[in-house]
């Protein structure tokens, strides 16, 4: 169904100035390289641009869908019919104050951590890897080594889906193990007030290069992906280890439907050959979910969401149940 209402293009551009596109090839901005066409893709530049955009967006009736730099989203092969707000490059300011960091949530976090070690800063060296921009990151209060961002959160400015803006310290916004009150509020992280603590510069250069090897020795790099496409559960972890070893046990590494294909590298995530489509990685995330109840009585979780071309965005493990109860 057709979701994208009359809109007219000039008042778009007087919203977002210099950030407006059209028939937009996702698979082109999807980490994944899949997707069909976005019919119009918003890149804002700032907090109160944001704001202005969704509240006009929700006044004219306008279904819309927000994203980052697409780290774990998978697009629909049909594409998008409604409008998309990215959050990106053009939203990427960092300022640094002795130990606080305001930061906008379209920083790469690459980048972030990068600068936050050549100011002397400790405490994120964990996300020096971690292939998405900072709005995501605070969302999922992301992380490896099983720390997550949210230990160093001040504040959180986000834009809720009348247009207004919201200003949350770190205690309301529900951080807790891979989760935020982000994830089912609705609401645009637009920047993000961190403090951390003084380091001393080499020793924490050299913690993110040990990082970064053990990345690299332990993840696909060469073939598009998302990263794990399953959440790891503490409870699961302590009986039966990560979903990767859970998923390995099982024979899944290698296995493939059509492009899409269990690394062989890590059984956690799902490769890109070269023209897979979002069903085929669907169809991959059903069997290996059923395959690990079947067989530990544990249910993975994915961390992948599929974003519909109606703008839905759902677990990727949900989908299928979703379309037969619908």
């Amino acid at each position: 169904m057709d979701r994208l209402k009359p809109f007219d293009p000039c008042s778009l551009e007087q919203l977002c100035p210099g950030g407006v596109a059209y028939d937009v090839d996702l698979s082109a901005i999807s980490q994944w390289r899949i997707g069909g066409r976005a019919r119009v893709l918003l890149r804002p530049s700032c907090t109160a641009e944001v704001a202005t955009l969704r509240r006009c967006l929700q006044e004219a009736g306008q279904p819309h869908v927000v994203i980052g730099s697409t780290s774990n989203l998978l697009f629909a092969d049909e594409g998008l019919n409604v409008p998309c707000i990215q959050i990106g490059p053009r939203m990427a300011g960092i300022t640094i104050e002795g130990t606080d960091v305001q930061v906008q949530a379209g920083a790469w976090v690459p980048d972030l951590a990068r600068r936050l070690m050549q100011a002397g800063l400790t405490g994120a060296e964990h996300v020096c890897g971690i292939p998405g921009t900072l709005g995501g990151l605070i969302c999922m209060n992301g992380g490896s080594q099983r720390k997550g961002v949210g230990s160093h959160v001040v504040t959180v400015e986000s834009v809720d889906a009348a247009g207004r803006i919201r200003i949350r310290t770190a205690p309301e916004c529900g951080f807790a193990y891979r989760q935020s009150i982000y994830q089912t509020n609705g609401e645009i992280i637009t920047a993000v007030h961190l403090r951390l603590a003084p380091g001393e510069r080499e020793a924490i250069r050299s913690e993110m290069l040990k990082i970064l090897a053990e990345r690299r020795r332990k993840f696909p790099r060469k073939e598009p992906n998302c990263g794990s496409v399953f959440k790891s559960n503490p409870a699961m972890y302590a009986e039966i280890g990560p979903p990767g070893a859970a998923i390995e046990r099982l024979g899944f590494k290698g296995m493939r439907e059509g492009g899409a294909q269990v690394s062989h590298q890590h059984a956690n995530f799902i490769v890109n050959t070269g023209a897979a489509r979002a069903e085929e990685v669907l169809n991959l995330v059903d069997e290996i979910k059923r395959a690990v109840s079947r067989t530990t009585g544990r249910f993975l979780e994915a961390e992948v969401i599929y974003v519909s071309p109606e703008g839905d965005l759902l677990q990727a493990d949900k989908v299928r149940a979703i379309r037969e109860s619908g």
